[in-house]
């Protein structure tokens, strides 16, 4: 039976963080394991109730400048509920209705249509997310509303970005169904569990509107934050039809991380080919580098085990430790032709620089390297790697590994001070905020500056 929609009283913000794959990457194709940690870049959707004679649905996607807007009445309400095995909102999804897609694409069609097809293909998988999430949880008598997408991962970069707007659409479609309620302090660590999984379950139809065939890690990350060892399901090379099995890892540390941009053009299809081919060519080099990643990745899973009990006692070993697992898997992806002469100055400029050690993070060939910072880092050293960065034409991000998960400020107050007042998030400014920093500063989780207020459905 479905729950009634829900008459939302207020205003409310979800988050959701972007995520790195720390160690494994390429490996995860042929069914090694790989660890994906939530990083404090994320995006922050903003959910405004309109009077009960406003039946409108906007989005507006600021960072990407997408805004559109739909009659609720409007929308294929019928072909929704008449589909065959209607998907509730406990259903779990595992792939999307074509009879649905089909009945949506019209009103994806009006979005963006005077862009140029690259840019309108990132607008038309947004809209394409939310109104197959929206026409699947909601309902034709709902109140009108407003989301405002702001968010402080690059696009493109393979960081999660498209993941961390599913989450967060999910999660604001499932709070105002009351599929799900929003958390608190002492809600119970099954019923928490069981709220996140949903969240997911949805999120992943969100990524399979976008992306197609998505390996739900992105996803998973986003949702529960800290870190997940992935495993594709694969035999002989080739991808078993059976679900990835994803592992939260527990304990797993916030660490603070540097995340370089080198803006090198590249597609993650175009590498995972690049390195088949050298399976294809030198098949003993192949599997003897992938059983050495896959090993690295181990090691790293005892390193995390220690933290929870060495980490305060041992820091600057433990993390060295940790430090030195990224050099080598750098090594095994250069040798997989996974990297790229930028990713590689990265690595050389971090080391030179005695800030920390680098390794580039998703498929390489381009995108963005991470650095693992030294505990004792100095801030000279610190000040030398961010002048040759800027030489080098390169962006830099400053993060904690490890991060939150999805969250909600509901309702959209923060109090000021230990003892002040409640005072409501101005939407205006979030919708206009100039930069990541300024968004941080307004509304932010775990970066430069942390905004008390919101909750988060913890597992444990």
């Amino acid at each position: 039976m479905e729950k009634p929609y829900s008459s939302m009283a207020s205003s409310f913000i979800v988050s959701a963080p972007g995520k790195v794959i720390v160690l494994g990457e390429h490996a995860a194709v042929y069914g090694k394991p790989v660890i994906a940690a939530a990083i404090s870049l994320r995006s922050y959707l903003s959910v405004k109730i309109l009077s009960k004679s406003e039946q409108t649905v906007s989005l507006n996607f600021k960072d990407i400048k997408m805004h559109h807007t739909w009659d609720i009445a409007s929308l294929p309400w019928e072909a929704f509920k008449q589909v065959p095995n209607r998907k509730l909102y406990h259903s779990h999804i595992d792939s999307l209705d074509k009879t649905l897609l089909a009945a949506i694409k019209p009103h994806v069609d009006l979005v963006s249509p005077n862009l140029p097809e690259k840019e309108r293909k990132i607008h038309t998988g947004s809209a394409t997310a939310f109104l197959y999430l929206f026409l699947s949880l909601g309902s034709p008598e709902c109140h009108g509303f407003v989301y405002t997408l702001r968010s402080t991962i690059p696009v493109g970069a393979g960081l999660g970005s498209s993941a961390s707007v599913s989450v967060c659409l999910s999660t604001a479609l499932l709070i105002q169904t009351r599929a799900i309620s929003g958390p608190h302090p002492d809600q119970p660590v099954k019923e928490a569990e069981q709220q996140l999984e949903r969240i997911n379950n949805w999120a992943y139809a969100g990524e399979l509107c976008i992306h197609g065939d998505p390996s739900g890690v992105d996803n998973t990350v986003s949702c529960q934050g800290k870190a997940v060892l992935f495993r594709k399901s694969v035999v002989d090379g080739k991808a078993e039809d059976k679900p990835s099995v994803v592992t939260p890892i527990d304990h797993f540390p916030s660490l603070r991380l540097l995340l370089v941009n080198t803006k090198q053009p590249r597609t993650t299809a175009d590498q995972v080919e690049k390195v088949r081919m050298l399976k294809n060519l030198q098949p003993e080099l192949f599997e003897h580098t992938l059983d050495h990643i896959s090993q690295l990745t181990g090691k790293a899973l005892q390193i995390f085990s220690s933290f929870y009990s060495d980490y305060h006692h041992n820091r600057q070993a433990t993390v060295k430790a940790l430090g030195r697992l990224f050099c080598d898997n750098q090594k095994l992806l250069v040798r997989l032709g996974a990297s790229h002469p930028l990713l590689d100055r990265v690595c050389k400029l971090a080391a030179i620089t005695n800030v920390g050690w680098a390794k580039l993070t998703g498929a390489g060939g381009g995108g963005c390297a991470i650095i693992l910072t030294r505990p004792d880092i100095k801030e000279v050293d610190e000040e030398a790697l961010d002048q040759a960065l800027v030489m080098e034409g390169f962006e830099k991000h400053e993060m904690v590994l490890g991060a939150a998960g999805v969250g909600v400020l509901l309702p959209a107050l923060f109090r000021n001070g230990s003892h002040g007042e409640l005072e409501e998030v101005d939407f205006d400014v979030f919708e206009n905020a100039v930069d990541a920093r300024s968004i941080e500063e307004l509304v932010g989780i775990g970066g430069q500056v942390d905004r008390e207020g919101w909750l988060f459905w913890n597992r444990s």
